[in-house]
């Protein structure tokens, strides 16, 4: 085990992805990025034991998180073998691909809708940071602000259901790019969030609806349903968030 690894001193950042609240809510929330990032390669094995020192937590702790994210769909739990990251087959992701589809018609119809002036410049404000992400060569970052974009998109859609839905996607679905994307891997979803947006804004269904497929086409286009790029170290997808090891007799925990 890295002598270097220590639990977390504080609770991390606020949650993009939902980090705050219970150590539950923080623990989920971290590996929920990492997965939406593509740091944690499909089939990566999330050990019980290396998580509880990594997050400075219990083990029970530890399982309801990866419970949760099972619950999603991103995460395995295999009995007597532990959890492992999602590994979607072939079939598995044109489900996903097709689910989506059809939760990202629903959702931006109703946000077309019930979209609001604020809703819609946090969704600006996400594009933004998005570009900027992808400009500085962070691509993980601006990866994970893509899926948020349509996170937040389905916020504004107000329907309790389809959010719910849509996070297990968000996240099936990088973990299928994760593993299938192929090519070079340019990324110019802001520019076609933007138009979205202006769709939106302009309350016109018809326009937005067929940019959101044309969008999905684009990501389906990447995929060549064979390749990786994330790890499946679990002290070096989370080596950020560790602290120089303290000396013995102190202890802290998420």
């Amino acid at each position: 085990m890295n002598d270097q690894l220590q639990p977390l001193k504080k609770q991390p950042r606020a949650a993009k992805t939902g980090r705050s609240g219970t150590q539950d809510d923080i623990v989920y929330a971290h590996i929920f990025e990492a997965i939406l990032e593509q740091r944690l390669a499909p089939g990566t094995k999330l050990s019980e034991e290396a998580l509880g020192e990594i997050f400075g937590v219990s083990r029970t702790i530890i399982r309801r998180a990866l419970s949760r994210l099972a619950h999603e769909g991103v995460v395995l739990l295999r009995p007597n073998r532990g959890a492992v990251v999602a590994s979607p087959s072939v079939e598995e992701a044109r489900q996903v691909f097709f689910a989506r589809r059809m939760v990202e018609k629903a959702i931006t119809e109703l946000a077309v809708e019930h979209a609001t002036v604020e809703q819609l410049n946090e969704l600006r404000k996400m594009v933004s940071d998005e570009r900027d992400s992808f400009s500085r060569g962070d691509r993980g970052a601006g990866i994970r602000l893509s899926g948020e974009f349509h996170l937040k998109l389905a916020e504004a859609a107000k329907n309790a259901p389809l959010i719910s839905f849509q996070r297990s996607l968000v996240s099936q679905t990088s973990l299928i790019i994760a593993q299938y994307e192929s090519g070079n891997r340019s990324h110019c979803s802001y520019d076609e969030h933007t138009r979205l947006i202006d769709a939106i804004e302009a309350r016109d269904v018809t326009l937005a609806v067929h940019l959101m497929m044309h969008h999905m086409d684009h990501i389906d286009s990447k995929l060549n349903l064979d390749e990786d790029s994330a790890s499946d170290d679990l002290h070096a997808v989370f080596s950020h968030l560790m602290l120089p090891k303290k000396k013995p007799g102190r202890s802290t925990t998420v």
